[in-house]
């Protein structure tokens, strides 16, 4: 099976070193590489590889490659293509984990390492593959072919079978023709029973009449529905559909927990080695995480417009280009954009015309 592949790095001669390794293994077969995010992803969209290899921790933060690069390629593909991470640090490792990639590769890339790799792919691969076989084979094992008969050995057989069938309505009819005096007497024992079923009942009901309890009425009822023939309806419980949970984010610190609605949240705000997280409601909150962290976390519709800043595009108002800022809803606060994050800024402008929308 052959692996078209796509190389996604910010440097040119690590892509010139993966492609050269890659290129002694003849099922792996270079379609294009790309420097940035935007030109990955649309490379992506555009040639659907089987197999990626993409920095995540570039030196140049003008690329904006990161994690986020696979939470965008949920929004377009249905099969993601396998991801395999090629960085310079350990320190991403369990954040590509939690995004399902395949494999985690440590720069210098190795050729040792990348056999590794495919032959991961392809044993996760093959026993898929080995698991249809198995039950196309299982299943064709269940079809057993009916024996054909000849047309002269046929026509006796279909002879004998008819009159077969007609000695056995014979003794059908023999055994179904009752005495009337047996049926009379049949009929007026089942009017007996009947009646005495009945009494049996009307005695039980009034001798209850006074100082029945409620489980004895559920007995009685019971024990009606069983003389009349009857079985309880049984209801079956109906599962509830399942619903999309919205995102929410704990902010942990010495044991305190706290919790904040993804969708309360307006933007995010670099403070050194922290991030304040300003809410719709005027608070704000600070998290000992770094900005680059949440980039590499959050999922639309978050975007990065500055070194300094996430915003939620659900919040935002108003967009000048000429003065390169975005204005929040409801709030005198005016977010800069810097011309590295431009791409996303624009990506957001063509989001609000894709939608119920009208320009005037």
């Amino acid at each position: 099976m052959n692996y078209p592949y796509i190389i996604i790095d910010d440097n040119q001669e690590s892509v010139l070193k993966t492609k050269a390794i890659a290129d002694g293994f003849s099922e792996l077969v270079f379609v294009a590489s790309a420097n940035n995010y935007a030109d990955g992803l649309n490379l992506i969209l555009e040639h659907s590889p089987k197999l990626i290899f993409l920095e995540i921790d570039p030196a140049d933060t003008a690329s904006n490659l990161s994690l986020a690069l696979i939470n965008e390629l949920y929004r377009y593909l249905k099969v993601i293509p396998k991801i395999i991470i090629t960085t310079s640090k350990k320190d991403l490792a369990f954040e590509a984990i939690q995004y399902e990639v395949a494999d985690y590769i440590i720069k210098p890339v190795q050729k040792i390492d990348l056999i590794k790799s495919i032959l991961k792919i392809k044993k996760s691969i093959g026993e898929d593959d080995g698991f249809i076989a198995q039950n196309q084979v299982a299943h064709q094992e269940t079809k057993v072919e009916q024996p054909k008969i000849p047309v002269d050995v046929q026509k006796p057989i279909e002879e004998e079978i008819l009159i077969l069938n007609e000695n056995d309505q014979e003794l059908l009819e023999e055994h179904l023709q009752t005495p009337v005096d047996v049926q009379e007497t049949l009929e007026e024992e089942i009017l007996i029973l009947n009646e005495n079923d009945q009494e049996l009942l009307d005695d039980q009901l009034q001798t209850t009449s006074d100082d029945t309890t409620e489980d004895d009425v559920v007995a009685l009822d019971e024990t009606q529905e069983l003389l009349e023939g009857q079985i309880p309806e049984t209801y079956i419980q109906q599962s509830k559909p399942n619903v999309e949970q919205p995102l929410v984010l704990c902010i942990k610190s010495y044991g305190d927990y706290r919790y904040i609605d993804a969708s309360d949240i307006c933007y995010f705000q670099a403070d050194n080695n922290s991030t304040d997280i300003h809410l719709n409601n005027g608070e704000m909150v600070t998290a000992f995480k770094t900005l680059k962290h949440f980039e590499g976390v959050l999922p639309y519709p978050f975007a990065r417009i500055h070194n300094s800043y996430i915003v939620n595009r659900n919040y935002i108002s108003r967009i000048h280009t000429g003065n390169a800022v975005c204005y929040i809803k409801n709030t005198t606060t005016k977010l800069p954009f810097s011309k590295s994050y431009k791409e996303n800024v624009d990506l957001i402008i063509s989001e609000f015309a894709n939608g119920n929308y009208l320009e005037i």
